[in-house]
């Protein structure tokens, strides 16, 4: 028996799973205007997690001894690591969302791309604490308001079914 947005309760949280996360990674989808109010409350909701957890890591320093030639070298690395808040946070908002893979460029090599994606594990995941995270978290600050990082703009009615469709987009 069809719920909301004539779909079961499965289809409609993997609808929903896999548009917030286009949204995340691309910026804007365009959707129908039902769907975009439901995946609008998603994605914030999504959004308020990362900023509230986003700048909770610890940072330690590690010695690791390396063999150069005949002799051992001490050498101090500093490794920085989740904290509790942002870990848990993390793997909450990877039950939320389907971790798309990065996109090779057009003329990029193969060594190339993978060079750049070797220590990436999700990312959509990093680039929602590193980029997004920050972004509204200064945004935030600067409004003292929390909220409202998406926009809907409504478009035309499509053919066919004169369903109401719209742009949903990150503000």
């Amino acid at each position: 028996m069809p719920g909301k947005l004539g779909r079961d309760s499965q289809h409609r949280l993997a609808m929903l799973k896999n548009q917030a996360s286009a949204l995340l990674w691309y910026g804007k989808i365009e959707t129908t205007k039902a769907k975009a109010k439901e995946v609008r409350s998603y994605v914030e909701k999504v959004i308020t997690l990362a900023i509230n957890s986003y700048q909770d890591t610890i940072q330690t320093e590690k010695v690791i001894t390396k063999q150069v030639g005949k002799k051992e070298q001490e050498v101090k690395v500093t490794v920085v690591k989740d904290g509790s808040k942002k870990l848990a946070a993390r793997r909450r908002i990877m039950s939320k969302l389907n971790d798309l893979q990065e996109i090779k460029a057009f003329n990029e090599s193969k060594s190339a791309y993978k060079a750049r994606t070797k220590d990436i594990n999700h990312p959509l995941i990093e680039k929602l604490f590193n980029e997004i995270a920050p972004k509204y978290a200064q945004r935030n600050e600067e409004k003292s308001c929390g909220g409202g990082y998406t926009r809907i703009i409504p478009m035309q009615i499509r053919r066919g079914d004169a369903t109401q469709m719209a742009i949903i987009e990150l503000v």
